[in-house]
């Protein structure tokens, strides 16, 4: 939902942010009262299969380098977050919304960034990467500082879905642990003979040469989808 002109402004400046409030006074307006009946019966849960559809078909536009197709992908990502938010609106015991998920997001990237906002120094890709790494583990055992007494302490794996997709659970996986310092565990579940650790070898080869082995496969896929047609 752009007003007019968003478009246009958007490439000479910042952004006034206009827009987005726009859309979220159009997902208001179909979650309330007198609304739209399909938007108002949504759940967290039923929601949860378009926003995996709708990631996969950014995905895809992204990757196609078409403007139109990215603006509009992007675009129905952004609706899913402003969905889900307009529904957390209604929860009874623990109630949020839109600006609690950006408030949360943007607190959490100056954490992560103190050479931009504080008086932090990164200078380099490689620097920022090691920094923010180093502030993922203050952060977890912040975390397990304040979780429950016999709580399990956190682990370099914490906080990836078992739901991913397997190559790329795979490459997180691996990349979690070899920065942990962990990369024989990887070395040892890679050595054997069967199909998936002869998978996951590869899988640690494409992460140690600074590559995403899922992006490399859909390339390969693309490539081979266009020359059956």
């Amino acid at each position: 939902m752009s007003s007019p002109g968003t478009e246009a402004g958007s490439a000479s400046g910042p952004a006034s942010g206009a827009a987005l409030l726009d859309l979220v006074a159009v997902m208001d307006r179909l979650r309330s009262p007198g609304g739209c009946p399909w938007d108002a019966e949504q759940t967290h849960a039923s929601l949860v299969p378009y926003l995996l559809e709708e990631t996969y078909e950014a995905v895809e536009a992204l990757e196609s380098g078409d403007r139109a197709h990215i603006v509009e992908e992007l675009g129905d990502v952004l609706l899913q977050v402003v969905f889900h938010a307009r529904i957390g609106q209604e929860d009874p015991v623990a109630p949020f919304g839109i600006d609690e998920v950006a408030a949360g997001i943007a607190a959490k990237l100056r954490r992560r960034h103190p050479h931009v906002f504080a008086d932090g120094t990164a200078d380099t890709p490689e620097a920022v990467s090691a920094a923010w790494a180093v502030i993922k583990a203050q952060e977890r055992a912040a975390k397990a500082a304040s979780a429950p007494a016999g709580a399990s302490p956190p682990g370099p794996l914490d906080g990836i879905p078992a739901g991913m997709p397997s190559l790329a659970r795979a490459a997180q996986v691996v990349a979690r642990l070899d920065r942990a310092g962990r990369g024989d565990l990887v070395d040892t579940a890679a050595a054997g003979d069967s199909a998936g650790s002869r998978l996951l070898a590869l899988v640690a080869e494409i992460v140690r040469e600074r590559d995403d082995p899922d992006a490399a496969l859909r390339a390969a896929v693309r490539h081979l989808t266009d020359a059956a047609r």
